[in-house]
C-alpha cells in the first residue's frame, strides 16, 4: 500500500505574519458583529456596504462587489434588503439603461451614523490598548503589507 505523506505543515506556519494578520482581522470583525448585532440588529456586512456607498454615492452593484471582493449577486442580495427596509435607493444611471446606481436614504444615513459610534467604539478600544505610537506604527506597517501586496 503506497503512502503519501507530504509531512506536517511546519511549525512556524502559525507563527506567519500573515497568519497573525486573519487571526486579528476575525477578532475584530467578530467585536464588530456582535456589537452591531446586539444594537442595531444589523450584520457587518450591511455597514460595509452602507459605509461604502456613503463614501462612493452613485456605485453600481457590480462595481461595488470588485471594490468589496464579493460576488456581485452577493451585492444585489444585500441590496434587495436594504432598499426593502427604506435604507437604500437603486436611481437609473444617466448613460447606461441596464445599470442602476446606489445610493443611500435618509434612513440608511442615520443608521450608518448610528452603527459607525459602534465601529469606533471597537476602534477606541484597540488604539487605547495600543497607545498612540504602536497606533501609528500599526497603521504604517499595515499599509506596507497592504501596498506589498498589490505590486504583484
Amino acid at each position: 500500500m503506497e503512502q503519501h505523506d507530504e509531512g506536517p505543515i511546519s511549525a512556524t506556519a502559525m507563527e506567519r505574519v500573515t497568519w497573525a494578520l486573519r487571526r486579528a482581522e476575525l477578532a475584530v470583525q467578530t467585536l464588530k458583529e456582535q456589537r452591531l448585532r446586539t444594537s442595531l440588529g444589523m450584520a457587518v456586512s450591511h455597514y460595509t456596504l452602507l459605509i461604502s456607498i456613503h463614501a462612493d454615492p452613485g456605485l453600481a452593484g457590480a462595481e461595488l462587489a470588485r471594490r468589496l471582493n464579493v460576488t456581485p449577486q452577493a451585492v444585489a442580495s444585500l441590496a434587495d434588503r436594504l432598499e426593502s427596509r427604506g435604507q437604500l435607493e437603486r436611481r437609473p444611471h444617466p448613460r447606461h439603461r441596464h445599470v442602476q446606481e446606489l445610493h443611500l436614504t435618509d434612513a440608511g444615513r442615520e443608521l450608518l451614523r448610528q452603527a459607525d459610534i459602534l465601529v469606533e467604539e471597537v476602534e477606541k478600544k484597540i488604539t487605547t490598548r495600543l497607545g498612540r505610537t504602536d497606533t501609528a506604527r500599526l497603521r504604517a506597517l499595515l499599509e506596507k503589507v497592504a501596498a506589498t501586496a498589490q505590486e504583484t
